[in-house]
């Protein structure tokens, strides 16, 4: 006879008075993801736990071997179950899934393992776009996918802008309050409908982030590609971000909207590659095409206003991808990076940090595996692949950085 414990399952009366439990990833984004799932009637809360006890409860309930990310994700959510804030009984739990070839496609089954046999009453929702896995009582609909898509977009913005103004504050946490402000004015937007605005919105963001005074000194600009969940979340990267404003330098943190393209693009890529043409292929080029579009206005909006360096245009990402790697190389981040990395040298961000979970093999291929052919087209390129496991120290990680920097500031 079998032991295995039947899934808990969110139904549609559990939606009244469960709280849901994000983890962290893109505090930016996933703030304004959260407010538009408020605005449908789900009560949800971004985790931003980063103890030791995170990485404790990861190692107890995953094995070591697994992806530092999903060690990560398993840890927060049993953290907080465990913490006494939530009442387990009325407590769900919410993960995003991209569907990859990695071990990170393991997140739903090694969470759902984990809470077996000491939480098996908490339901956990998969949110995905590759029809992994439907619940019923969790629906995407047309309007809130919109929503989503724009809400990638402002927090893009946001978080550009964001890391070219603090840097240079000359009022402590005055880029804060700006961020802070228009969080909480894009989330009224989203829930009046009125976020579709895109050309006044972003002139109107971009104007008051151009408002905070800040110095004219030049610091060195650091970019940061890797592993898209070690490469935005704080718990994941030791604060990463904060870390380079604090040793003086100015993070250069390319947008999730780009990886949306790259998985958008990788899917009609496949339809050439293996000569096979569905719905499904014919519906990601649409999608593709019309975000890009949406890319275009952005970049140009910031370009009109001439104070702040755009983002990069996913088309010429395609291009610096193809002199160096093809793209039908799609494991993980993929060709992504390795175009990351070269339009960021190419652009004047000659300091590049890869960061990448211990063992994560399409990283240690794409990201530290190209970084020497990036360096012999661009010779002014420093570049260093930073490891982050449970093993791995934040002084050890931010020591290889400094040295980095150094070279960086000479």
């Amino acid at each position: 006879m079998s032991d295995r414990v039947t899934p808990a399952i969110f139904t549609e009366e559990m939606k009244k008075d469960y709280t849901i439990l994000v983890p962290d990833m893109l505090p930016i984004h996933f703030n304004l993801l959260i407010s538009i799932f408020k605005s449908y009637g789900y009560n949800m809360e971004l985790l931003q736990t980063s103890t030791q006890n995170v990485i404790d409860e990861g190692l107890k309930n995953v094995h070591n071997d697994t992806c530092y990310p999903a060690l990560l994700v398993v840890g927060q959510f049993m953290d907080a179950l465990k913490s006494g804030k939530y009442d387990v009984n009325k407590t769900a739990l919410l993960i995003t899934q991209t569907g990859g070839g990695c071990r990170a496609s393991n997140y739903l089954h090694l969470l759902r393992k984990a809470l077996s046999t000491k939480y098996p009453q908490v339901p956990v929702l998969s949110l995905n776009f590759s029809g992994l896995e439907k619940n019923p009582a969790f629906k995407m609909t047309v309007p809130m996918l919109l929503k989503f898509i724009y809400a990638v977009m402002y927090g893009d913005l946001l978080m550009l802008l964001y890391n070219q103004c603090k840097p240079y504050e000359i009022n402590s946490e005055e880029t804060d309050k700006v961020l802070e402000k228009w969080e909480k004015r894009l989330a009224k937007l989203f829930e009046i409908n009125k976020y579709t605005s895109t050309k006044a919105h972003y002139n109107a963001i971009i104007k008051d982030f151009s408002a905070i005074p800040r110095t004219k000194e030049q610091k060195p600009k650091v970019g940061i590609v890797g592993e898209i969940y070690v490469k935005y979340s704080p718990l994941a990267n030791n604060y990463l971000n904060d870390f380079l404003i604090s040793e003086g330098c100015e993070p250069n943190v390319p947008g999730l909207l780009d990886f949306v393209l790259y998985c958008a693009s990788d899917a009609v890529n496949d339809a050439v590659l293996y000569d096979k043409k569905t719905k499904k292929t014919v519906a990601y080029g649409i999608g593709y095409d019309v975000l890009y579009k949406f890319q275009k206005q952005q970049i140009k909006v910031i370009k009109e206003h001439g104070e702040f360096e755009p983002p990069h245009d996913f088309e010429h990402l395609r291009k610096c991808a193809d002199k160096y790697i093809h793209q039908g190389v799609k494991m993980g981040e993929g060709w992504l990076i390795t175009a990351e990395m070269a339009a960021l040298a190419e652009t004047g961000t000659e300091n590049i940090i890869c960061t990448q979970p211990f063992g994560c093999l399409p990283n240690h291929i794409v990201a530290k595996g190209m970084s020497r052919v990036i360096k012999d087209a661009y010779p002014d390129a420093n570049i260093v692949a930073i490891d982050y496991d449970p093993g791995a120290t934040k002084v050890n990680q931010e020591n290889r950085i400094k040295l980095m920097l150094a070279n960086a500031k000479r």
